[in-house]
């Protein structure tokens, strides 16, 4: 994988599992079941694809990693929210013969392997991101060369069917780096780091389909670069990292227009670190901290969230035993994090302080080529 691509980058309990997303009562679903812990990585080097970890939610611990799906550049993975199936984007700049990725759709075996359903375009360059949406009828994807986000309706059996949607961002650099859709299933939210904006789509789950909102999006500040977002579990707060600049920004969310306001925007540093980006950005099921991954720093950053105005205040920093960190993911039961340390080619646990948000080092560590994104599936 070309280096320019590598550095970038709900608790739904339907038949017996549960995926795992930003909501309240996460512990509830993880007492009496079991967790698997799934890993997208770039391949070619000590990986061969996508590898999963049984996860202990009272002690934290990781099992042994396990391949269970050989693909190639799987990047970014997300879950059905049946439990049965998972997509995952295949990062590259060419497939059969086009300037494109691919999207490949797994079954979910009851072992936690993953069975290939099938693998088609992802018609742009570079998927980067993408998710299932709430009604488990369609997968979003956004294509970070390709400048765009599509959408693509999905048959019974969790395996890809038509493209319903394709639209094409627009202006000198255009880098459409992650899709996520809001609580109610009714717009779209795709930060683009060429256009310094977050892109506002009215979704129609029904046909699949796309159109421009209005207001058309969330305005980032200049150069800043948004890659990744996050809604704080109430609803009206959202977040957004930027990897240019190494910045957080907080907007006001209003859920009946889909628009988001401005609200701070706060450094991911302690002091200026020249070659850092960020990552990842995403709210502790409580929505009282927000945290940040810097690559370069080599940290998590940590923020405290203000319930009242959703503004954020610096809290830390953690950076033991990370190397270039990409994706990391809050366990089912909120008290762990889970670090993917691209470079480091290995995936460690921190418990997370319940009171404070900081990340408690562990001695819990596995070895995995270069892993870039963790999802977590509760199973009874």
């Amino acid at each position: 994988m070309h280096s320019s691509i590598q550095r970038r980058d709900v608790l739904a309990a339907l038949g017996g599992a549960a995926v795992v997303g930003a909501l309240p009562a996460f512990a509830s679903a993880a007492e009496g079941s079991k967790v698997l812990a799934y890993l997208g990585t770039y391949t070619g080097g000590k990986s061969q694809g996508i590898y999963a970890a049984d996860f202990d939610p009272a002690t934290g611990k990781l099992g042994a990693p396990r391949l269970v799906a050989k693909t190639a550049q799987p990047s970014f993975l997300a879950l059905h929210p049946s439990g049965k199936s998972l997509y995952a984007c295949n990062e590259s700049g060419d497939f059969e013969g086009k300037k494109a990725g691919a999207i490949t759709a797994f079954a979910i075996n009851a072992d936690g392997s993953l069975q290939e359903l099938n693998q088609k375009t992802s018609s742009g360059a570079a998927p980067c991101h993408l998710v299932v949406d709430k009604t488990g009828k369609n997968v979003l994807c956004a294509n970070y060369t390709g400048g765009n986000v599509c959408v693509y309706s999905l048959k019974a059996d969790g395996s890809r069917d038509k493209q319903t949607a394709l639209v094409q961002h627009q202006g000198p650099r255009i880098h459409a780096h992650s899709v996520n859709l809001d609580a109610a299933n009714r717009f779209a939210f795709v930060a683009d780091l060429g256009l310094d904006k977050v892109m506002i789509y009215k979704f129609d789950a029904d046909h699949g389909t796309l159109t421009p909102n209005d207001p058309p999006a969330g305005i980032c500040p200049k150069g800043g670069g948004p890659r990744h977002f996050a809604f704080h579990p109430t609803g009206k707060f959202a977040y957004v990292c930027a990897e240019t600049s190494s910045a957080v920004t907080a907007f006001a969310y209003d859920a009946a227009k889909g628009s988001l306001t401005e609200l701070q925007t706060l450094s991911t540093l302690p002091t200026k670190v020249e070659g850092n980006s960020t990552a990842e950005v995403q709210v502790h099921p409580t929505g009282k901290f927000v945290y940040v991954s810097n690559r370069g720093h080599n940290s998590i950053a940590i923020f405290k969230v203000d319930p009242a105005t959703g503004k954020l205040t610096a809290a830390g920093h953690q950076g033991k035993d990370i190397k270039v960190p990409r994706n990391f993911g809050i366990d089912p039961s909120g008290k762990w994090m889970v670090v993917c340390s691209q470079d480091g080619d290995h995936v460690n646990v921190f418990q997370i302080d319940q009171n404070s948000g900081a990340l408690e080092p562990t001695d819990i560590k596995i070895e995995v080529g270069a892993p870039v994104c963790v999802k977590f599936l509760v199973r009874k």
